[in-house]
């Protein structure tokens, strides 16, 4: 016997390679999967852009509104001193000089009535609306006090008098009303008359 075949019939038998290949299963994604993804992302990114388009919407439309409120703004403000000038002519009249005036000058009077009056119409359609707060709780939001006025009758706070009208377009503060506010009453109720009608000078303003 040749020692070769010997030392052939030792040696180990080779594996023989395996006809078998494991499946790819896991080397590539399932494309369903893949789609159901990209269509989950696609929702999301398109969900946020219809939310971000509705924001722009009503930002949008609400500086609009406000552009078209208060455009004339400037312009308002300047025609305050005519309405100024206007009631300070009303006011120079006594009281006992209109009742008892005739002829040309009670039409003066009158004429300068109508002015006012025609004016704050005016004033009113654009926007712009005047404050009357006497005996009003003051509202530093609309209100601007000048000085105190001793009275223990009223509740402390009142507006008693008022030096110069205020002004509102829309819901900003053109001109603060000068007042003179009352010292030394009671405590303002927190739901009375004086509150309401501050509460309703907040809203106009």
């Amino acid at each position: 016997m040749n020692p070769n075949d010997t030392e052939n019939q030792n040696a180990a038998p080779q594996a023989e390679p395996a006809n078998d290949v494991a499946p790819e299963a896991d080397s590539a994604a399932d494309p369903i999967a893949v789609l159901e993804a990209e269509k989950s992302d696609l929702k999301d990114k398109l969900l946020r852009l219809m939310a971000d388009m509705e924001n722009l919407r009503r930002r949008t439309e609400r500086e609009m509104a406000d552009a078209r409120t208060y455009a004339v703004a400037n312009f308002a403000r300047d025609m305050l001193n005519v309405a100024d000038n206007v009631r300070r002519a009303i006011e120079s009249v006594p009281d006992e000089a209109r009742s008892t005036a005739e002829g040309a000058f009670k039409g003066l009077i009158e004429g300068i009535d109508l002015t006012e009056r025609d004016l704050l119409k005016t004033l009113e359609r654009h926007g712009v609306k005047k404050l009357d707060p006497q005996g009003q709780k003051f509202d530093p939001n609309v209100h601007q006090a000048m000085f105190e006025i001793p009275n223990a009758e009223v509740p402390n706070g009142t507006v008693l008098q008022v030096v110069q009208s205020g002004y509102v377009i829309g819901e900003r503060v053109l001109r603060p009303a000068l007042v003179g506010v009352s010292r030394g009453g009671p405590k303002a109720p927190a739901n009375g008359n004086g509150a309401e009608a501050a509460d309703n000078s907040s809203t106009a303003s």
